[in-house]
This record gives C-alpha cells, structure tokens and sequence, in this order.
C-alpha cells in the first residue's frame, strides 16, 4: 500500500487543479450594478406602431433601436388592452399601469354631461401660462385620477427625486410626469418656445430661456426636409406622392424636398410638428434638461420623460407607408442614440435604465389598402349620425337625443329620455338596427348593457377597460377592420385593433437581461415592471403585471 501511495497522491493533485482551472473560468468577473439607477428614462414614440422595428432594421443605425433591440429586452407581443387608442390615454397608461376605466383619461377629450362642454385631457383654467403670452400652457394633469410610476418614485424617495416630462404636445408630458412633478415641458407653436404653466412654477429656468433664444426651430426650418438618405434607397415604402397623401401647409403637392419656405398665412413653427426636426427639437431640449437638472447626479434616482410627438403628426399627414414615414424614423433612429451616448458619457453605460413604447400604433391610409384590393374606408360620420338622428325621431317623437359624440361613442340626453321615459336599451336598439345596415360597421355596443353584448371575449376586455362611467359615452361604435373617422388622405388610429394597439416595448441598460419574449404582454404591464426594477410601490390605480425575464 505504502508503494501505491505516491502514485494516488499525484492523480489526486491533478484532478484538483484541473478543478481549480474550471472554478476559475466559471468565476470570471461580473458586471457590478450600483443598488439603484441613478436616471430612469422613460421614452414614448408617438404612433409607433410595433413593425416599425422591423420595417426599417437594416437602415436602422447601430446605437439607437438597434442597440436597444439587440443588447436589451424586447417584448415582441405587446398590446393595449383598451380602446380606444389615442396618445392622451396611451400616455396616461404608460405610466400609470392602468387603463381608462380607473385612470379617467378616456380620450384626448371627451364630453361631459353636467356642464354640456367638451373637456380637453389635460386643461385646467387655474393655471396660467409660464415661457408664453398665448393660452397654450393652461395644462396641468389635474384630469388624471391616479398616481404615475413618476409620483411613485417621489414618494418613495421621499420627494428627494427629479422628475421631468418633454414632449411637443402638452398631454404627451403632463400625463407622464404625473401629479408631482418638478417640471413639465411642451413647445407653443405661437412663439416656437418651450413653456409651462404655473402648475410647476412661476418662471421657466435660466437654462430654458437660453434654450428659447437660440431659436433652433427656426434654425431647422431654413434647412428644408430632404430626405436622409437618396430617395430611391427607401424602398420600404410606396412611391412619393401619392394621392392618399396629405401635404404641409403652403405646399402643392405630398413629395420630397419639402422646402419648408416662410409664406403669407402659413405658420411654420406649427409646421415642424409635421417633420423629423420637432423630433429632433425634443431631443435638443431633452439633452439641455438632463445637463442643466443634473439630472442622476443626485443620491436619489431621477426620473425623465421624453414623447416624441412627430411621428404622429407625420403618419397623421402622410400616412405608414410612406417615404416621409420612414424618413422622419430614420432620423429618430439617429435622435435616440444620441441620447443613449450621452447617457453613456455623462452616466455610465451600467447606470441608467431606459424603456421605449408607444401610445398607439396606427392604420394603413384606406387609399393604400384598397389599392391593394384589401377592404377598407374612411367613415362618414356626418351622414351616419344623420340617419341616426331621423330613426329616433321617427321612433320616439321629436327632440335632440344626441348631445355629442366623440372617441367612437354618443352621447346621448339623458334629460330628454327621463322625459319620454325610455331605456338605454330601447334607443339602443334603434341605433343599432339603422348602423348596421351600413358597410362600415361591425357593432353597435350598448355601453350600459356589456354583459349581454355580443362582442368576443377579447374585444369585450378590451371594450370595458377603455370605459370610465363618468366620462364615456352611451353607445359605442365600432368600426370594420382598417375603416376609420377621417379623410381621404392621411390616416389614424384609436380602434380596438391590433394595427392600434400592438406597439413596441424595449428595456435598455441598468440590471436588463439581454433577451426577448413572445409571451403577451399588455400597456399596464409597464409601470409594475419599472416599480419592480426599482423596488417601489405600482402606481395606485395599476392593473398590470411585472414582465418576466425583463431583469437580470
């Protein structure tokens, strides 16, 4: 045995350093995270709808969509669960978790029974405007019914944390930066400045008013919209000027180059909604804000908000398959990853946490797709709520039984029918029977009778999350696949389908695995996902669900 011994102490020895080698490997050093990001960015795309990542990959550069698509998390099957789809309650359920049954944002407007007026999303008369002399800040988010991720985060940090919301339109950062934000930022067509109201302070910062002398609209505008790159490279979409089209006001036609020229009677600091450069325009001011705020310089996470209004206003005019469209994301693709090395260097790569969505998706203009024999139409809802209007009189005797009608639903007297006393149901049915003989309707829903539609489960979820008994409507109308309210050029959005409502959802940076998944995954689903990366309370009005996988 003793002979033996040597030779078994060697195997021994071998076999425990061949070990040690492979703790070795299997221990190779580790991304360290700090315990918190020191900024989180929240980014919404104004109509985006979710094939856009796709449609467009391959001239896509490498450091904006690319880079979150590819070093991030991507939900692949992510969807509203309500309808109807427009950016006011896309933005609110972003960033609340919730949907419009609770959070109260129904529409980007909606009528209101009591006082006979349409209220805008976002409005409020106690305020006033700051950076402008026009009416355009009398904003502030006092329509929205619940707490934001936003709030959530001040809260939590005991209101030591910034929170800032930028965006063109108004509701596109009001809604996001919630109730208890340090600022709120939108641009006033009137002036081409950025302004506020006094629902956050009396006086824009030092560094908005400089911001606001350079004049970098203007400065945009004199360069006119040229396509980014050689016009025949855009063969992802349709031939330029088409008669779908819509065109910028003062020109005579839909095609590139736009030139932008100064005209009697045409506004142009309006007119660089509809172009790359308000996108472009954000992101300048975007970029102002986090050095100017030091925003993530402070002990507590901060929070930003950035919506980028253009697109929608592009798509709206031009249409998806246009080459406008795609020009005006292609730049917003080069926008983004600015952002994202500046974050880099002023941040660090590992120190910030960055998600991207959108607050709806959008429709082929019905021009488009009848060119190509698919079935589709623009609504007429002048002549629908006219045959309406002539079935109940001649129903029920004379009177105004419509008050108003907005976000695909009516609004029906209800003093009138205490009156005649007659149910919902009974005017229901009435409108129901003379709308569906039309082509362009698939349903005529009763609003107080969802138990007994007859509507698919699917639809019907979506139907009811979208409904707040207060602000809606009586009686919903619900429209055939790709048929819309609109014109005969442009297009929009706002129905129950999935061309509206399936959007992107990306996470990028702080502690986000590198993966994507095709499980569904909803709107509400956004906010409980950050609340989770950051160990917080959800927003208090949430419905949502944490998104596996999305953390490391």
């Amino acid at each position: 045995m003793s002979k033996k011994l040597p030779l078994f102490l060697l195997v021994f020895f071998v076999i425990t350093s061949l070990s040690a080698q492979k703790k070795t490997v299997a221990t190779a050093p580790q991304t360290t995270y700090p315990t918190k990001p020191k900024l989180v960015v929240g980014i919404v795309v104004d109509q985006m709808r979710y094939d856009f990542l796709y449609r467009y990959y391959d001239k896509y550069s490498a450091g904006g969509f690319k880079r979150m698509m590819t070093e991030g998390f991507n939900c692949r099957n992510h969807h509203y669960d309500y309808a109807p789809t427009v950016t006011a309650a896309g933005h609110a359920a972003i960033f609340t978790g919730s949907v419009p049954a609770i959070d109260g944002i129904i529409g980007n407007e909606w009528f209101n029974q009591k006082s006979g007026k349409t209220v805008y999303c976002v409005e409020d008369s106690t305020v006033k405007t700051v950076g402008s002399d026009s009416k355009a800040g009398l904003m502030s988010p006092k329509n929205l019914l619940v707490s934001t991720i936003t709030d959530q985060l001040k809260i939590a940090n005991n209101y030591q944390s910034k929170t800032i919301g930028i965006a063109l339109k108004d509701r596109g950062a009001i809604l996001p930066a919630g109730h208890t934000g340090n600022a709120a930022y939108w641009f006033d067509s009137k002036n081409g400045s950025w302004i506020t109201s006094t629902f956050y302070m009396n006086d824009l910062p030092q560094w908005a008013k400089d911001f606001n002398a350079q004049k970098m609209p203007q400065k945009y505008m004199v360069e006119g919209w040229k396509t980014l790159y050689p016009i025949e490279q855009y063969t992802e979409s349709t031939a330029d000027n088409q008669v779908y089209e819509g065109k910028l006001s003062g020109e005579k036609t839909p095609t590139f180059p736009h030139e932008l020229a100064a005209q009697a009677g045409v506004n142009l600091l309006e007119v660089i909604r509809t172009t790359p450069f308000g996108n472009t325009l954000t992101k300048d001011f975007a970029l102002a804000a986090i050095k100017n705020e030091n925003l993530g310089k402070s002990p507590k996470t901060d929070f930003l908000t950035v919506s980028f209004s253009s697109t929608d206003y592009v798509g709206h005019a031009f249409g998806p398959n246009s080459i406008e469209a795609e020009d005006t994301y292609l730049r917003l693709d080069k926008d983004i990853a600015e952002i994202l090395t500046n974050l880099d260097n002023t941040l660090g790569k590992d120190n910030y946490l960055v998600f991207l969505s959108a607050d709806h998706g959008v429709a082929d203009v019905p021009g488009f797709s009848q060119s190509q024999h698919l079935p589709a139409g623009v609504f007429d809802r002048g002549s629908a709520l006219s045959e309406v209007k002539t079935a109940l009189k001649t129903a029920f005797g004379e009177g105004d039984f419509i008050r108003a009608e907005d976000n695909y639903q009516i609004y029906l007297n209800n003093a009138l029918l205490q009156e005649k006393k007659l149910s919902y149901a009974q005017v229901h049915a009435v409108v129901r029977e003379v709308l569906l003989k039309r082509e362009d309707i698939a349903d005529v829903i009763d609003l107080h009778n969802l138990a007994n539609s007859t509507l698919p489960d699917y639809q019907l979820k979506i139907v009811k999350n979208g409904i707040n008994p207060r602000r809606s409507g009586d009686i919903m109308i619900l429209l055939n696949p790709n048929w819309f309210m609109g014109g005969k050029t442009g297009t929009t959005h706002g129905t129950l389908y999935r061309y509206d409502t399936h959007v992107p959802l990306l996470f990028y940076g702080w502690k986000v695995r590198n993966a994507e998944t095709t499980e569904r995954t909803n709107i509400s689903d956004i906010s409980p996902t950050v609340a989770d990366f950051l160990n917080i309370l959800e927003p208090n009005g949430s419905i949502g669900n944490v998104i596996q996988g999305a953390k490391k």
